[in-house]
């Protein structure tokens, strides 16, 4: 049995959807299940010249041989869904929860007719907010009630709990980040619930005594897109003269670039209970490591930034990015 979360340490966009399909082609999950909010978080996969971002399917779709899970925690857009299942070619393995609450075309309006989510939040406007405040007043539909999503249907927790039971990998993957995290992130600047690695097992209705690895990931330079505190952040001049640009995978928003925030990664390991790390963007620490798949072969720039970041987090770095690519990655994990 094994059953391994994978979550993000920082705001978000710390690039957990290309550590989860190396992971999944690494581990061979016969189940890869997502937890998180729902369609306002976005993951990226490069796979050679294709890139792919998903808001509703597991980033882990790349790996062909593992059913993909919407877990009942997750709200469902059904327009996207399809969309994604269509494009991604992935229908026949993916599967909602039919407890998942579903968004309609009035949260999406609600969220963005909001002054307080659209302006002062910086809300993606998905319609998760209003979405997962219908849920908890107790007047949202759930998708049982939908006949499009019929085909997709399943008890998600007791289809993860049986494949653990026989002795089966599950990987469970998390969306967004620790410092959006509803209790624990920079309030009133987060995302409509709580993000850590106990929330995602909730999600999918998996015990804490089954989890057996916490994969938190972190990016060199933290990014955050929206509105809220960013302690670390560094001028628009600063990152541009870095060389990094980026947008968000669902807004398309320019993400605000910061340094490495040790402290924070030190409470968002304690939290989700951190086992290992992953530090992704080592190729923007050091250039020259651009690419690598062998440690011994790092700079001793990149070296450093990774001990100094393992006493930060208190836990062994053991997966390593290079670059975008899902090739671009060192993996220490059998070493530890």
């Amino acid at each position: 049995m094994s059953c391994t979360i994978i979550v993000g340490g920082f705001f978000g966009d710390e690039g957990k959807g290309k550590v989860v399909a190396h992971v999944a082609y690494e581990d061979h999950p016969t189940i890869i299940s997502r937890g998180g909010v729902g369609p306002n978080a976005g993951h990226t996969v490069t796979m050679g010249d294709k890139e792919y971002g998903v808001r509703m399917v597991p980033s882990g779709f790349v790996y062909p041989d593992a059913r993909l899970f919407i877990g009942t925690g997750v709200l469902v857009d059904p327009r996207v869904l399809k969309h994604e299942v269509e494009l991604l070619n992935v229908k026949d393995r993916t599967f909602v929860d039919y407890r998942c609450s579903v968004i309609e075309q009035q949260h999406i309006e609600r969220d963005r007719s909001s002054e307080h989510l659209a302006k002062t939040i910086g809300s993606t406007g998905s319609g998760c907010g209003p979405a997962n405040a219908d849920r908890v007043m107790r007047v949202a539909r759930q998708a049982k009630d939908f006949p499009e999503l019929e085909p997709f249907l399943i008890d998600v927790p007791a289809e993860i709990n049986a494949a653990l039971d026989m002795g089966e990998s599950v990987l469970l993957e998390g969306t967004q980040g620790f410092g959006i995290s509803l209790y624990y992130g920079t309030y009133p600047f987060v995302t409509s619930k709580d993000t850590s690695a106990s929330q995602i097992a909730a999600d999918n209705g998996v015990g804490p005594t089954r989890i057996d690895d916490v994969i938190v990931v972190f990016k060199a330079y933290p990014t955050r897109v929206g509105e809220g505190p960013f302690s670390t952040e560094m001028t628009r001049e600063v990152s541009d003269r870095l060389g990094i640009q980026e947008f968000g995978t669902v807004t398309h928003r320019q993400r605000r670039i910061g340094e490495w925030d040790g402290e924070m990664a030190r409470y968002s390991a304690m939290i989700n209970g951190c086992t290992q790390a992953a530090i992704t963007g080592i190729d923007r620490v050091d250039p020259h490591c651009f690419g690598i798949n062998d440690y011994d072969k790092l700079s001793r720039k990149a070296l450093d930034f990774i001990e100094k970041a393992e006493e930060d987090i208190e836990a062994p770095v053991t997966l390593i990015s290079t670059g975008p690519d899902v090739s671009h990655i060192i993996d220490i994990r059998d070493e530890q």
